[in-house]
């Protein structure tokens, strides 16, 4: 496309244009963008402010419970990964993990203003209004004026997400306001009315408690990378949806009340349409072009008639991952010319690419877009088993939104394709390494003990992939070379296309950069995509089923044993006889029997430390075996 886009342009011209100096660079768009981000800041003030606002007080979209399937999925959303605790959040304030990210936003207000304070501090000697004593934790006690604090999960109209909250609550406040302690209040209603800032800072300056905001570098300087780089992901993506389809910040603040977090969304408009400005006024000032202009720049020529379209019939490969520009250009040669013809191949179950502007609505609604059309499928896979090929085709197909099809493989029935391997308590990519390690010396030897004695000249070597969500994954320092079998590390998306033998997926575990991956799915992407996806990790789900199909002959998943992946459990769910629990030595591990989706785990208990077998989905099943 971009080759063809250059084309037009020279053609045109009578020379080649100039193209920007970071396009040839993976990461040059992105130095872009960061400069830009500074050079704003440092020259305006109101930015800056936006900015900052965005990377500490809503690092995350503050979605309701309701809107999520599940209780367990409201937690994996707003937990953070570094902890094995499945409910809190982090903050910016050392050793500090909240419950909720409004909470979050609390904290981390406190903290860039210094305000000393204590997080749910036991609170004895309370009374309710039968006498009776109990013992509290209110969310904040302040410790200059002895006040304490509590954060309220009530909403505008009097209700609250969570059974028996009001009543709990109605309670706390008797016993509070008996014990004569200096108590104040902040509800999520507050959030909504987005006053809760305002509410806090009138709270504590009545008390005279002295606020002493930290120097804006300062700030900047202790955000979570993890943070940092979810909004730099959304800021490059959302410019090249912007340019590409020319929108507006008006059309961007109509779409921004269809989302949870408004207050969020428009915050993230004046960011993102300052910052897109500034990318475009950078191009023309150096008189270049970046890949997104090589679309744009060709279908404005083509569409005004000053290029002369050669071609009578267009074929496009990879079509699920068509993006609103491209389309606009294939739609301009269309046009131009009379009876040209369009055939066009894609899988929307392979659409993995809106982070690039893709757009998977182009395709599943293909006769919208260019008009009547044949349509043709197909079903046969040369690659995958066909026990690999019907549960991944089961699991993506979850998504009522995704083209029916049932995959037919050369290969036959299975029986466990799918091995699932915990890696014990550790977010650190090294225990996953050398578990990789382990499997890959453990796959070699069995291989090598099928072959028997025939020489190694004689014996073609099976090809493994190491497969990451993201790059950082990458096994370094392991032996990928054995005797028997070649490994090879790539992301999901760099495998797409490609087979192996065998494929081993790593850290498929819970996590803003876990699978799937949260940060990838933010809401802030529905601003620009003209038809988003109403079903949770559209995306994310197609791009497992992507990674769970490179596999001719099976699929090792390692996963973080306090956090493993809703994928695999769903898995297990659909075909029980497909996936099987294993230690990294090839020993099985018991499936729970009551969930029938979690695994039997070696837990000790808090009264007397003995052991038990406990199930991995715990706290949603709480089934036990004794050892």
């Amino acid at each position: 496309f971009h080759a063809l886009g250059l084309n037009v342009i020279e053609t045109v011209n009578e020379s080649p244009p100039k193209i920007a100096n970071w396009v040839e660079h993976a990461a040059g768009r992105t130095q872009v963008v960061s400069q830009i981000i500074k050079e704003i800041s440092d020259n305006d003030a109101e930015f800056s402010q936006l900015w900052k606002e965005l990377l500490i007080y809503y690092p995350k979209a503050d979605l309701p419970v309701h809107s999520f399937s599940c209780d367990i999925d409201y937690q994996r959303y707003i937990a953070d990964r570094s902890t094995n605790n499945n409910a809190t959040v982090m903050t910016q304030a050392e050793n500090i993990f909240v419950r909720s990210l409004q909470e979050q936003r609390i904290v981390n207000w406190l903290w860039e203003h210094q305000v000393e304070f204590k997080y749910e501090e036991t609170l004895t000697g309370l009374r309710d209004q039968n006498g009776k004593s109990f013992t509290a934790k209110p969310d904040f006690y302040y410790t200059q004026t002895q006040t304490y604090h509590e954060h309220l999960a009530i909403n505008s109209n009097g209700s609250s997400p969570f059974d028996g909250y009001i009543e709990k609550t109605k309670s706390k406040r008797t016993a509070y306001k008996l014990s004569g302690i200096d108590y104040f209040e902040t509800t999520s209603a507050d959030v909504e009315k987005n006053e809760l800032i305002a509410k806090l800072e009138k709270e504590l300056t009545t008390r005279d408690i002295m606020l002493d905001r930290r120097p804006h570098e300062e700030v900047l300087k202790a955000v979570s990378p993890v943070v940092m780089r979810r909004y730099h992901t959304l800021l490059l993506t959302c410019i090249q949806h912007i340019r590409a389809s020319r929108l507006t910040a008006e059309m961007l603040r109509v779409r921004a009340d269809t989302l949870h977090d408004k207050k969020r969304a428009k915050i993230f408009i004046e960011v993102v349409m300052r910052v897109t400005e500034a990318f475009e006024r950078k191009l023309a000032q150096e008189g270049s072009i970046d890949f997104d202009s090589m679309i744009g720049g060709a279908t404005d020529l083509v569409a005004s008639g000053r290029y002369n379209s050669p071609f009578s019939l267009i074929l496009v490969d990879e079509f699920q991952d068509i993006s609103p520009s491209r389309a606009s250009l294939i739609r301009a040669l269309k046009n131009q010319r009379p009876f040209t013809k369009l055939f066009t191949v894609g899988d929307d179950w392979q659409s993995i690419y809106r982070f690039t502007g893709s757009d998977i609505t182009i395709f599943t609604d293909f006769d919208e877009h260019f008009g009547d059309c044949w349509k043709g499928k197909l079903q046969t896979t040369f690659r995958s088993n066909q026990t690999i090929a019907t549960t991944a085709g089961d699991f993506v197909k979850k998504n009522p939104q995704q083209i029916a099809k049932s995959v037919a493989a050369i290969k036959g029935i299975v029986k466990h394709p799918i091995r699932a391997i915990p890696v014990n308590g550790s977010t650190n990519k090294h225990a996953f390494s050398a578990t990789c390690n382990r499997l890959l010396s453990r796959m070699n030897y069995l291989i090598a003990s099928k072959e028997g004695d025939r020489p190694i000249s004689e014996i073609k070597k099976l090809k493994v992939y190491l497969l990451g969500r993201y790059r950082h994954l990458d096994p370094k320092g392991i032996q990928l070379e054995r005797s028997h079998l070649s490994a090879e590390f790539m992301t999901f998306h760099k495998a797409k296309g490609l087979e192996s033998d065998y494929t081993i997926l790593l850290d498929v575990s819970e996590g803003a950069y876990g699978v799937p991956s949260q940060i990838e799915d933010d809401e802030l992407l529905n601003l620009v995509i003209p038809r988003p996806e109403t079903y949770p990790y559209a995306e994310e789900r197609r791009l497992f089923y992507v990674a769970l199909t490179r596999a001719s002959r099976g699929v090792f998943i390692l996963f973080n044993q306090s956090k493993p992946s809703r994928y695999i459990s769903e898995i297990k769910l659909l075909s029980p006889s497909a996936l099987r629990y294993e230690s990294v030595d090839g020993k099985e591990i018991l499936s729970c029997s009551r969930c029938g989706e979690g695994f039997m785990l070696l837990r000790k208990s808090k009264k007397n430390a003995s052991e038990f077998l406990g199930c991995s989905n715990f706290p949603v099943c709480k089934n036990t075996i004794p050892t």
